[in-house]
């Protein structure tokens, strides 16, 4: 279906039967966009992204499982993400270049040690656990997390992710539950369980899987991010064969599209 500005919308679908909603703009070698926790292609940083590539790739943005118009069949695994962007790059003809931001390039990390159709990585802050300035997080906080979606108490995942894993200070987020997105943060609770999962335990750094990813790699951080957070990327870009790290000016985890986007092109241009 052909929406605004040239978007085509489509649905690939997984292997386990799980339909995939993306948007497809532009033309020329494909690039796919994964979203971290709590967004959707419709995000203004997903579109924005997208729309900035455009003229350059043909670039696909997609609804991770259990997000927007994409299905959600159960059981939950990781292994079912990796296939769901199997799909989408299938839907690109078969390669693709791959964007994931925050728990999305962990997945894209995931996905790259499974895929050959994976064929460069670009990153933005990947949130691993490398020392102990980072959060502690339980070994089980996907379980936990789950736990608490099945009794119902979703506002409490979204709260625990929140302060616990996104480091927001608690009493933002209770102001936070007066605000619109609320609901909607709630309504997609179970996903971050699924983003929990995709980190790992302890979020902690899969040095050895990464060294077998033989993919040109950029890894992207921010300047005023959490200092652990640019030690996790530094530590990721020395994990994969010949990556490149590099820090973007007055940048938080939070990046704009008009810092980010020209990164990627750069480096997917030259590519």
């Amino acid at each position: 279906m052909l929406g605004a500005a040239g978007v085509l919308s489509g649905t690939a679908v997984s292997a386990d039967g799980t339909p995939i909603a993306y948007d497809r703009y532009g033309s020329g070698p494909a690039v796919v966009l994964v979203a971290g926790a709590m967004m959707e292609r419709a995000h203004p940083t997903m579109a924005g992204l997208a729309e900035a590539l455009a003229p350059w790739f043909t670039v696909f943005s997609y609804d991770r499982r259990g997000r927007g118009g994409s299905g959600d069949i159960a059981p939950y695994a990781v292994g079912r993400e990796v296939e769901d962007l199997a799909a989408v790059i299938a839907a690109a003809s078969g390669s693709a270049k791959v964007f994931g931001g925050s728990s999305g390039a962990a997945l894209a990390l995931e996905a790259a040690t499974r895929l050959p159709g994976v064929t460069e990585l670009a990153l933005w802050e990947p949130p691993y656990h490398v020392d102990d300035s980072a959060p502690p997080l339980p070994d089980d906080f996907a379980e936990q997390l789950a736990a608490l979606v099945a009794a119902g108490r979703r506002d409490t995942v979204v709260e625990r992710f929140m302060v616990e894993a996104a480091e927001v200070p608690a009493e933002a987020v209770a102001g936070m539950r007066a605000e619109p997105f609320w609901a909607a943060a709630e309504a997609t609770a179970h996903t971050l369980a699924y983003e929990a999962a995709v980190m790992g335990p302890g979020n902690a750094l899969p040095t050895a899987r990464l060294a077998g990813i033989d993919r040109p790699a950029l890894v992207l951080n921010g300047e005023d991010s959490p200092a652990w957070m640019r030690r996790a990327g530094a530590a990721v870009a020395a994990a994969l064969p010949g990556a490149v790290h590099r820090v973007l000016e007055e940048q938080t985890h939070a990046v704009t599209v008009e810092a980010l986007a020209p990164e990627l092109l750069e480096f997917f241009v030259r590519g």
